[in-house]
């Protein structure tokens, strides 16, 4: 069995994280399994790239600044994610793809695999797999669809447009699309029981297999850990009840649900069993003093983390995290979380709620609701048995999305096909 997985970047973001942890874990079940990107962000990865050339990569680079910056005219604001989809670069010919008995894609926007080259794909006569890690594959050009049903029909009046109608960008992308998934041998991979239900709602799907299988994490990295040392070795009061909480004040990453985490946080000196004296809540990711200044409780920046260790030490380090996405295709940070051993609060909504259970191993609070998200840090952070609430975490992320265990729902696809 030979896989190539195809994404746009080498480990960069969540889907491109997922790409590299699926690629070992195949790897370590025996199967010859690559992985091919547009851009590669480490030259030490093992990650092969599309170009080969200097032109190829200018080609690339090219592709990339395209596709992020003229689709701005088209769109009323920035919040909803969206891809122009009009820029391309071909890998039917790639040796990788062409030895391949499956390709595995992956997140492949932002310049790397548009209409004409899914059409090459379909024309090497190779079996497609395609993992859903935003909702674009199947919509007209959006990555998170919030309340919107046009995909279930061929897109076209959009919402996030200028000037939506019947014929507008949206529904030429759809069309596009609908041409070359047609001539695909194609099955989509959902991250999520709830992504599996959108997608096979909409038109683009009609007629494909839709199956779940969940990510995958690195269970012997992230996973529970002394909280006393690693309190101290990132200089955290050993006496403080700490929030973890990623933070993402883009405007492109409204979903992010940042607004909610802020008032949610605001609300937590209203609460009379909480001391906001004793609170303190620390984000990673990026920083915005604009969005905190008035915040109730002590809080500090860490930057963005891309040491894995050091982030499972966040993670253990903190008593709660505070996960308010809007929309997500699974919620890798809540994973990593639970791994920890750090139950989660969220949003009642998307794939997280195959994460975390309410009341088990964490709190589900319904969208929206910060008076309810809220109440549910207070829930973890006053609940009557600490460790076994860490417990419950730890085994759910263990069991249910373990590498060994993904590995295998993969590979029982793939023989399939």
């Amino acid at each position: 069995m030979k896989v190539v997985h195809i994404n746009t970047y080498d480990g960069n973001g969540g889907a491109g994280r997922a790409v590299l942890r699926l690629n070992k874990a195949l790897i370590d079940s025996g199967v010859q399994s690559s992985v091919l990107c547009l851009y590669r962000f480490n030259p030490l990865s093992n990650v092969k790239t599309a170009y080969t050339t200097l032109p190829g990569k200018i080609k690339a680079v090219f592709n990339i600044f395209a596709e992020r910056f003229l689709i701005s005219p088209f769109l009323k604001n920035n919040e909803v994610p969206f891809s122009l989809q009009r820029f391309g670069f071909s890998v039917a010919d790639d040796p990788l793809v062409i030895e391949a008995d499956v390709v595995h894609l992956h997140w492949v926007n932002h310049g790397f695999l548009a209409g004409p080259e899914l059409k090459a794909l379909a024309r090497i006569k190779k079996k497609i797999v395609w993992t859903l890690h935003d909702a674009n594959p199947v919509t007209g050009g959006c990555h998170v669809r919030y309340e919107c049903e046009n995909h279930r029909f061929s897109c076209g009046n959009c919402p996030v447009l200028k000037n939506p109608g019947p014929g507008d960008l949206s529904h030429r992308t759809w069309k596009i699309k609908k041409e070359a998934y047609n001539e695909l041998d194609l099955t989509f991979v959902a991250p999520s029981k709830w992504m599996k239900q959108s997608a096979e709602n909409g038109s683009l799907s009609e007629g494909k297999q839709v199956v779940t299988i969940f990510n995958s994490l690195e269970m012997d990295l992230f996973k529970p850990l002394d909280k006393a040392e690693c309190r101290k070795e990132l200089g955290l009061d050993p006496g403080k009840q700490i929030i973890l909480a990623g933070f993402m004040p883009s405007k492109f990453s409204r979903h992010k649900g940042l607004p909610e985490l802020i008032e949610a946080i605001r609300k937590l000196s209203a609460i009379k069993s909480l001391d906001p004296a004793r609170i303190e809540i620390v984000f990673f990711g990026s920083q915005g003093t604009e969005f905190t200044e008035s915040l109730p409780v002590k809080f500090r920046f860490t930057g963005t983390i891309s040491n894995d260790l050091l982030l499972a030490k966040y993670y253990n380090a903190a008593d709660v995290f505070l996960m308010s996405s809007l929309e997500e295709s699974m919620g890798y940070t809540a994973l990593e979380s639970l791994a920890c051993g750090t139950p989660v609060v969220a949003f009642d909504t998307s794939g997280v709620k195959d994460v975390v259970q309410h009341e088990i191993n964490g709190y589900m609070a319904e969208l929206y609701n910060t008076d309810q998200l809220a109440s549910g840090i207070e829930w973890v952070l006053n609940h009557s048995h600490p460790a076994a609430l860490s417990q419950n975490s730890r085994n759910w992320a263990h069991d249910n999305f373990n590498p060994q265990l993904v590995a295998r729902q993969h590979l029982t696809l793939y023989h399939s096909l």
